[in-house]
């Protein structure tokens, strides 16, 4: 095979192994005739979205509202771990475990591991913005456990500073947070432009999961801006480059989770 047959094949290689799903591909939703709306990079198979679950993520909705509060009315969960990022803002939370409301501001972590059964309600003020992902656990073992709940304040979590960027680590062996899906590893980052070009190392056996919180970055040939999400697997390293300064959201989870998910039983 010639040195351009090789490189040919190299390049193929690292463009299929990256899947990028800009806003118009992601599945939309809203609550309260819109007063909060939803983009969601993993939708229920009911959305129409283009990319359905896969690993031990189930489902990613990013949801905002603007001028107004609203209020999502109390509603069941059963066998998942559904996490809520508060990226910009305050929510308020009430559950039918705490049976009290909750607040959370930005940076805080919101965890529920639903077992055997819990509802909850959730409000989102005025002018604020929540990731809402749902984990995939092995529903043999949690549906059998009861339902738990736990906060984690923005201060609870570890920074690693270096002079173009923070990383906050949010999940990883180390870690506070605790959720019984297995292998996740949880990132944000905040980098400067002053330091253009990147490198994520990717991980044997695991799909990175990246959404862009804000900013434009460069990769694989292609610009990409907020709200674009992109998943990337089967490559050793991830190049990127920065067009301004970027914050980035990061969830490293198996390719093949070592139990049978409830998505992999539905596809």
């Amino acid at each position: 095979m010639s040195l351009i047959h090789v490189l040919n094949h190299l390049k193929k290689k690292y463009e299929m192994s990256i899947e990028i799903y800009p806003i118009s591909l992601q599945a939309k939703g809203n609550f309260n005739n819109g007063e909060i709306l939803e983009n969601k990079p993993i939708g229920f198979p009911s959305d129409g979205g283009k990319l359905k679950p896969y690993s031990n993520l189930f489902y990613w909705a990013h949801a905002w509202t603007n001028s107004k509060k609203s209020t999502i009315g109390l509603h069941p969960h059963q066998g998942f771990e559904i996490c809520s990022f508060v990226l910009k803002g305050q929510i308020n939370h009430y559950d039918t475990k705490q049976k009290k409301w909750i607040s959370l501001s930005q940076g805080d972590v919101q965890i529920i591991r639903s077992g055997s059964g819990i509802s909850h309600a959730e409000e989102l003020m005025e002018n604020s913005e929540i990731f809402q992902i749902w984990f995939d656990p092995d529903l043999s073992k949690t549906l059998n456990n009861e339902a738990t709940y736990d906060d984690y304040k923005n201060d609870e979590f570890e920074l690693i500073e270096s002079e173009n960027r923070i990383i906050k680590i949010i999940k990883n062996s180390n870690s506070k947070m605790q959720i019984e899906s297995s292998e996740i590893i949880i990132k944000e980052y905040d980098f400067k432009k002053e330091h253009r070009d990147n490198v994520f190392d990717i991980l044997n056996d695991k799909i990175h999961s990246f959404f862009i919180l804000n900013g434009n970055i460069e990769t694989n040939n292609q610009e990409l801006g907020k709200g674009t999400f992109f998943k990337v697997s089967d490559v050793n390293e991830l190049k990127i480059s920065l067009l301004s300064d970027i914050k980035l959201f990061e969830i490293i989870s198996p390719k093949k989770p070592k139990y049978r998910t409830y998505a992999s039983s539905m596809f």
